[in-house]
């Protein structure tokens, strides 16, 4: 698929048919997530793939956004391996992180997967929810699945603001 495409057809899917995604496509979402640049190539991501009832029941202790994916990504970074930027009041881990999921979930697009970014939780908790080290930051959860039959993008979904108004030249 064209990247255009890719960007332009990607949704926030709210209800999906329960399936977890085949390891080939997920491979592939991997991969996309490990080739993502990072600041100073550091590489702090943490994916946590958690596909198990058991697993995805927990998901749904911490947020109800799951919408029956099938295949949740716990993305996080680790706190203790992050570059600061001069001035020392910014660090990468934050941004690294959230490249790296911005591929993971435009690869599934380009794999015919279906996602939504879910951010409506409490780090802390998914973070100890999972037993996760102290040094690692809880930063989204990627829902990742196949649509349920009938799923479309949200009205809105299409509607964009022409250039003139986010982009200036200076």
């Amino acid at each position: 698929m064209d990247f255009t495409e890719v960007a332009r057809d990607r949704y926030s899917c709210k209800r999906f048919d329960g399936r977890p995604v085949a390891k080939e496509a997920l491979d592939q979402i991997l991969e996309a997530g490990r080739l993502a640049p990072t600041a100073k190539n550091l590489q702090e991501q943490k994916i946590y793939v958690i596909q198990s009832k058991e697993g995805l029941a927990s998901v749904d202790t911490i947020t109800p956004c799951r919408y029956n994916a099938g295949t949740v990504l716990l993305v996080a970074f680790d706190k203790t391996t992050v570059f600061t930027y001069p001035g020392g009041k910014r660090d990468s881990g934050i941004e690294d992180a959230t490249i790296v999921a911005t591929h993971m979930m435009l690869a599934a697009k380009n794999a015919g997967i279906d996602s939504c970014w879910i951010n409506f939780f409490d780090p802390d908790k998914a973070a100890a929810e999972f037993n996760l080290p102290a040094n690692e930051e809880v930063l989204m959860l990627l829902d990742l699945g196949y649509a349920a039959e009938g799923t479309k993008p949200l009205d809105n979904h299409f509607k964009r603001k022409p250039l003139e108004e986010t982009v200036k030249y200076l």
